[in-house]
């Protein structure tokens, strides 16, 4: 192992153990392999969202991110570029947008490590399916069967994800954000969904939804627009164990694309000294061998499309990855230019607000498009 034996490096991760547990795992490897050690710190879920990478890049070397922060740190230049060149984009693999979502400016600046996009979460003890089509949501959801995580960001998740269902995603690029009239109909619908769920729920993030969705006495029987987290599919949490499907579309037999893509990607601080190191591990877990192994052997819900066709990791996780690669095949990735991600906590604030007055639609999705617009480039 040589000289490596004197590198050590630090990791931010976000604190759920499908963020932690399988870096953990695949460091120990990477150490019995190269000598060098990583030491991983954790973030809460709220800091992982919003809190500067900037500010994380001067104090580490690895970076858990989400694509949605690429076009600020571009900007501030605080990460190393991967220089990855087509062998190790093809060695990704990753599923749907994953790895494009964090090429930008020509550049690409993390490797994805987890892939994820709102999915169905549901009770396959108590029911026999998850809801075909938004009609049996939203059945479900009038006797009180509906759980679903409307805490800022996610309320503004599931009115991306609402609007791509119906075939009129919001825009990547360019501004207005919203058509006015296709935004204001995936309002009304979340509006709908709203008025029928517990009030909790403008408190609630995915995982307070899935701890509740799983806890053996709950009364709900799904949760139809939520982040997908293997965990809870593996068994790996305390509770009855959920399964994961594609999201329901809007009619029965209708497409079921426009999901709001989610996931980590693995980035490297741009004032680390040991960067050559910190890109080797990086291009290490983003590929096939760590994916398919430790990385899901450590809890992982992985991007490599690899892990996703296993048929030993589905059957592990009640097929989970089977039973959610249409959506995430067909999901939608946010803007990510320098001044989104101020506008994505501006306007979840302001959609809580208007889901908790039961504000007209049309006004609601003209005040998120002139959010917006001061932001856009």
């Amino acid at each position: 192992m040589g000289e490596t034996h004197s590198i050590r490096l630090r990791g931010m991760t976000w604190d759920h153990p499908r963020g932690y547990g399988p870096l953990g795992v695949c460091s120990a490897a990477w150490f019995e392999r190269t000598g060098v050690r990583i030491e991983w710190e954790r973030r809460s879920l709220q800091d992982f969202e919003s809190f500067p990478i900037a500010e994380l890049a001067a104090r580490y070397d690895l970076i858990v991110i989400d694509h949605p922060h690429v076009g600020q740190v571009t900007r501030e230049g605080c990460l190393a570029p991967m220089d990855a060149g087509a062998g190790t984009e093809a060695a990704c693999e990753a599923v749907g947008a994953s790895l494009q979502s964090y090429r930008f400016d020509g550049q690409l600046w993390a490797l994805p490590i987890d892939a994820a996009a709102q999915v169905q979460a549901w009770r396959p003890d108590r029911l026999a399916g998850p809801p075909a089509d938004w009609a049996a949501v939203l059945e479900l959801a009038a006797g009180g069967g509906v759980l679903c995580p409307l805490r800022p960001p996610h309320n503004l998740m599931a009115l991306f994800s609402l609007c791509g269902l119906a075939g009129h995603p919001a825009r990547e690029q360019g501004a207005p954000l919203f058509d006015a009239a296709a935004g204001a109909e995936a309002y009304e619908r979340l509006r709908e969904l709203a008025a029928r769920l517990d009030a909790r729920s403008a408190e609630w993030d995915p995982i307070a939804v899935l701890e509740q969705l799983s806890a053996p006495d709950a009364n709900a029987l799904c949760a139809p627009l939520v982040y997908g987290y293997v965990s809870y599919a593996r068994g790996d949490t305390p509770g009855v164990r959920l399964a994961f499907s594609d999201l329901a579309p809007l009619q029965r037999g209708g497409s079921r694309a426009g999901s709001a893509l989610g996931g980590t990607g693995i980035a490297v601080s741009a004032h680390c000294r040991e960067r050559d190191a910190a890109l080797a591990f990086a291009r290490w877990l983003a590929g096939a061998e760590a994916q398919c192994g430790p990385y899901v052997a450590g809890g992982g819900q992985p991007a490599h499309a690899a892990a996703w066709e296993d048929p030993l990791v589905n059957d592990a996780s009640l097929g989970f990855y089977r039973n959610t690669r249409a959506t995430l095949e067909g999901a939608w990735v946010r803007p990510r230019h320098a001044g989104y991600m101020s506008f994505q906590e501006r306007a979840s604030l302001r959609l809580r607000a208007a889901l908790g007055a039961r504000e007209p639609a049309a006004a609601l999705i003209a005040a998120l498009n002139r959010l917006y617009l001061e932001v856009s480039p």
